[in-house]
């Protein structure tokens, strides 16, 4: 395997919701799908936020008011796609140069009015430097975006009962 071919992850999710409420959930309601123990704060986390608009960040915020600011958001196009930094290396801490971060672009895309398939793809993670194999082996596991994306299913789901 070359290192392009190991250093993207792709998944996906089909939804039952309409492409527009499917954008508006991932967005809004980031935090209400996002782990609670993916912390890299010192205080359990209060709220997560989604800034939507080019140039926001995706943050933590915790419980003693403490924030991180783990994500960029570097394109915002409702409600199709939107893309994000990743700002956390192989070490799992904060990566404040934006050259050694990688990208992550989640599509929206409409197969019905009340069906949306929302592809994710975490690329350029080898812009990590050493260890990037580690960003891999986190994201593409049963607790990186597998679990982000069933927890955003299950959130739609919920929302319709």
């Amino acid at each position: 395997m070359t290192p392009e071919a190991t250093a993207m992850v792709r998944k996906q999710v089909v939804v039952a919701a309409g492409i527009e409420r499917a954008f508006t959930v991932f967005t809004e309601r980031f935090g209400d799908f996002k782990p609670p123990e993916h912390n890299l704060l010192g205080a359990p986390i209060a709220e997560t936020v989604f800034e939507p608009k080019v140039g926001g960040h995706i943050y933590d915020r915790g419980v003693d008011g403490a924030e991180c600011r783990w994500a960029r958001i570097l394109a915002y196009d409702p409600p199709d796609r939107v893309i994000f930094s990743w700002d956390i290396g192989p070490q799992w801490t904060i990566e404040t140069d934006p050259d050694n971060t990688s990208r992550v672009e989640v599509r929206f895309i409409a197969e019905s009015p009340d069906r949306t398939r929302v592809e994710l793809e975490h690329r350029d993670i080898d812009r990590h430097g050493p260890g990037w194999q580690s960003v891999v082996d986190g994201v593409d596991g049963s607790n990186g975006w597998p679990l982000y994306l069933s927890r955003f299913a299950a959130l739609i789901t919920k929302d319709d009962q």
